[in-house]
């Protein structure tokens, strides 16, 4: 029993030295969540005021005294017991917790079950600490709104610098919790860029997984098509715990049915230090003239991750043409779906809540303009337009277009004409083809700017490639240990 626990909290903790501290005794699972309590109030709630987390489980220290508890009497259940996790405000909890979407009609919303993912989660021994700040109904309200304010939850701020640095969105604060260290893990959401981008923002490790990888029961949604849940960590290897805790094959969820036997329970057996030995790897740098421009890139930084790559003995193939990526998207699927499922998700609620339907939802707003309309609500106002029937010939043209466009004529194809394993995107650009083709992408840190800014990449591949991309990550991760804690979180 050499060290006393409170030399072993610091800033970075990994789940391997959280559990092989629980397994020496030094320290508990209580006194990890009161730590992270103790963060969240100095730096998240106080001082400068990160502003991440928007809700505390009042019930989080028994949940620990509990699996603190059964480790000493039966053993642990696995890597997650006793593991401090929060969630984006749009997951639904059954407990004292509240599940609004950042809205606050919803803000007395108790939702009566688990999402499926929470329910795997609290199955894995995880403690349930918090729900965390998102762009309002993930950033369907306002064409105005910053990433990262919600009218429930005020504005999350990025940890690394000035305030005004953007944040990402639209699961801001389950990124800016893990970046700033004020939880083990989180789980955010992504329809388009909702996981990557923040995870970029805040150099983190984000994984937004293959549509169906894991269920969307329980989550209040914006497309049918798109959603999924995905996790955030400050390592590639706690990332890829926290997704094999996630997966499964849920009845009320159709996207997972096609996972049955390709999800796996644990992503680590993929994580391999010479995982780039051999890979062939595609770079894109074929973005617009206005991104490389922007304060978004950084050609040092990517032509060193590049380097990194071949350094560890990848095979490049740079400038790959992906056609669809210069394609004008329609956003028909978004429109018309954000209308038809929000409309359903709000139909369902508790009758004593103040909205069942979108027009109530913005009517609602209107009444309380100066609390909830720091931004308006365009966008709401737009979509209440569409109709509920999914029949509209814009709409189901547009969605055989994305899938036949980001699928078979763009991921799929380039990956097969240059024989590649996986594609690299600098910052998080390839986010809409991905995210359309319902395929998988991981983030990952990749250094500085001179201003402090993080910079990373974003790994993509094909459908149910996670633990390809894992391999990849983990390697390249492992090489660069870009990563660092930001600097205004530190004591």
């Amino acid at each position: 029993m050499g060290m006393h626990f409170k030399d072993f909290f610091k800033e970075e903790l990994t789940v391997d030295e959280i559990q092989e501290a629980m397994a020496a005794g030094v320290i508990t699972s209580k006194e990890l969540v009161m730590y992270y309590l103790d963060r969240i109030a100095n730096y998240d709630q106080d001082g400068p005021k990160i502003n991440s987390i928007l809700e505390i489980n009042p019930e989080a220290v028994f949940i620990a005294e509990g699996l603190d508890h059964e480790r000493e009497t039966i053993g642990a259940r696995g890597p997650l017991h006793g593991i401090p996790v929060v969630l984006k405000d749009n997951i639904e909890t059954n407990d004292k917790m509240h599940s609004s979407a950042g809205m606050i009609a919803l803000e007395t919303h108790l939702a009566s079950k688990d999402a499926f993912l929470v329910k795997k989660l609290r199955d894995a021994g995880a403690v349930i600490m918090g729900k965390t700040n998102m762009t309002e109904l993930a950033n369907g309200m306002s064409s105005e709104m910053w990433a990262g304010y919600s009218s429930r939850g005020g504005q999350t701020l990025n940890p690394y610098g000035d305030p005004t640095l953007f944040v990402g969105g639209s699961s801001s604060g389950s990124a800016v919790s893990v970046a700033a260290n004020f939880t083990v893990l989180a789980v955010g959401t992504e329809t388009d860029a909702s996981i990557l981008s923040p995870a970029i923002q805040n150099s983190v490790v984000g994984i937004k997984p293959t549509v169906g990888l894991i269920s969307r029961s329980g989550l209040i949604p914006f497309t049918y098509s798109q959603d999924t849940a995905g996790p955030f960590a400050r390592t590639v290897k706690d990332a890829a715990i926290l997704l094999g805790a996630l997966t499964g094959v849920d009845n009320a969820d159709a996207a997972t049915y096609k996972s049955e036997g390709r999800f796996q329970k644990d992503y680590t057996s993929h994580l391999d230090a010479k995982g780039l030995k051999g890979a062939r790897i595609g770079i894109f740098q074929n973005a617009s003239k206005e991104f490389y421009q922007s304060d978004e890139f950084d050609e040092e930084l990517f032509t060193n991750a590049i380097n990194v790559l071949e350094e560890e003995g990848a095979t490049i193939v740079n400038n790959i043409e992906i056609a669809a990526f210069h394609r004008e998207w329609k956003w028909g699927v978004n429109f018309y779906e954000l209308k038809h499922s929000l409309e359903n998700y709000l139909a369902t609620l508790p009758r004593h809540l103040p909205v069942h339907s979108i027009s109530e939802l913005i009517e609602f707003n209107k009444c309380i303009a100066e609390k909830a309309l720091k931004y308006g609500q365009d966008k709401l106002e737009q979509r209440a337009t569409f109709p509920n029937t999914l029949r509209n010939s814009d709409y189901l043209k547009a969605k055989l277009e994305d899938l036949y466009f980001s699928q078979e004529q763009g991921i799929d194809y380039v990956l097969k004409t240059y024989e590649l394993d996986a594609i690299v995107f600098p910052s998080y650009i390839g986010s809409t083809i991905s995210a359309k083709a319902g395929y998988p992408s991981i983030a990952l840190p990749a250094g500085y700017m001179k201003s402090g800014r993080p910079f990373g990449i974003t790994l993509a591949g094909p459908a149910f490639s996670e633990g390809a991309l894992i391999k990849l990550a983990y390697a390249f991760e492992q090489a660069t240990k870009a990563r660092k804690s930001p600097p205004t979180c530190t004591k």
